[in-house]
């Protein structure tokens, strides 16, 4: 692919506010939510494992609902798909607040977070193939994984916020500050510029999209080696939001130890997201996806043999340095294979796969910890990150040639 003097010219300022603004309001509305959920669930009368369950139903929204969410983009365009996800994730929000109020409260509970998660299968696709189609291939990188550090941010301080509304509001204020972010990241959304379609070269229209059968068939090779990286990647990212706490409490630590330990990790995280980015446009993917996965397998290796609170803080602090340098990544290799007649089934069907292993990986865990020992489940878990590094080492170069360049 030629670069062109309009693309080295190209800022990502230029787009900064419609293309990252709307992930943020929407991550500050995720996050604001995501710490209360079960406790909302208890006050309903709901049981731990219900309670639990309740939470998950994001995850499993999202999941399920991505081959969905590719045609929902193709169907309306990613603007449309991005206002109305913002819009719909609102409205479960604002319901949700109302839970407690209703006979049945925890089924609109229930209800209301598998509809937030529908939305942000939405959302995130759709942002990702406007920010694939939009930014020049050499600034790719830079703009996902800005992409997925604005994503971070909103997560972090998306609680502070909703506890700072809490201290007036009560547990609704959470989902209030949710609905305020959700709407915004909808509103805003509208300013996204559309995007011109392709003309063909005989000035025809644009070659209509292959069926979903079509794409993956087509990119089976890419989904069964590099997507098998991804999904082991994916598993890794998950499993280590689990791993921290759970170390942190067999060794005797309390609640405000382990918050600050897994506080301190995702600051690290958020700081390196913008220059891992840079790296991946000037020298290659492989350059942040090996050594990103080996240094979080390393650490989680490293965590069976911490004993106290400075050398587990050590090892998170590792484990976030390398979870923030593959900040994008999982978009940056689904953009990179992506082909242009087809790209939303190809990318809803890449989200499934990393969604897979998120779901996973936790999976994982427990099974190992219940079978075997807590450390015999980090271990396992270790192991992910050395084998996604190898599956990266050997896949991304040999499919070189399938990158969209």
């Amino acid at each position: 692919m030629t670069t062109t003097q309009e693309d080295q010219n190209f800022s990502l300022r230029s787009i900064a506010l419609p293309a990252f603004g709307p992930a943020l309001l929407f991550c500050i509305g995720e996050g604001a939510v995501l710490p209360v959920i079960a406790l909302s669930a208890r006050d309903l009368g709901a049981s731990v494992a219900v309670s639990a369950l309740i939470v998950t139903l994001i995850g499993l929204g999202s999941w399920l609902f991505n081959i969905p969410a590719s045609l929902i983009t193709m169907r309306f365009g990613e603007r449309w798909a991005i206002v109305g996800a913002g819009a719909v994730g609102a409205l479960a929000l604002g319901a949700a607040a109302f839970a407690p109020q209703m006979e049945h409260g925890i089924w609109l509970l229930a209800a209301a977070m598998t509809l937030v998660g529908m939305s942000a299968s939405v959302f995130n696709l759709a942002r990702q193939k406007y920010l694939t189609e939009a930014v020049p291939v050499m600034f790719r990188a830079r703009a996902l994984s800005t992409l997925g550090g604005v994503t971070r941010i909103g997560i972090f301080i998306g609680p502070f916020i909703g506890a700072g509304v809490m201290q007036f509001a009560g547990i609704s204020g959470a989902y209030w500050v949710g609905f305020v972010g959700m709407m915004a990241a909808a509103a805003l959304s509208l300013t996204i510029p559309d995007l011109v379609a392709p003309a063909t070269s005989d000035g025809g229209p644009v070659v209509p999209a292959s069926t979903l059968r079509n794409v993956a068939a087509s990119h089976a090779g890419v989904f069964l080696s590099v997507g098998f990286g991804i999904l082991l990647l994916s598993a890794l990212r998950a499993s280590r939001q689990v791993v921290i706490p759970l170390w942190a409490d067999h060794l005797g630590m309390d609640a405000t130890q382990a918050s600050l330990i897994y506080g301190l990790s995702g600051a690290i995280d958020m700081l390196v997201f913008y220059p891992a980015g840079k790296l991946m446009d000037r020298k290659g993917r492989q350059w942040v996806a090996v050594p990103s996965t080996v240094i979080m397998g390393t650490a989680l290796i490293l965590i069976p043999f911490t004993g106290g609170f400075v050398p587990l803080l050590l090892a998170a602090l590792l484990i976030g340095f390398g979870n923030g340098i593959s900040s994008g990544l999982i978009m940056t290799l689904g953009a990179d294979f992506s082909p242009d007649n087809g790209r939303s089934h190809f990318l809803g069907i890449w989200r499934f796969i990393a969604d897979s292993g998120a779901t996973g990986g936790p999976v994982l865990l427990s099974a190992l910890t219940a079978a075997i020992s807590l450390a015999a489940g980090v271990w396992a878990t270790g192991v992910l990150g050395f084998a996604a590094a190898a599956v990266f080492a050997v896949a991304i170069p040999r499919l070189k040639h399938r990158r969209n360049y």
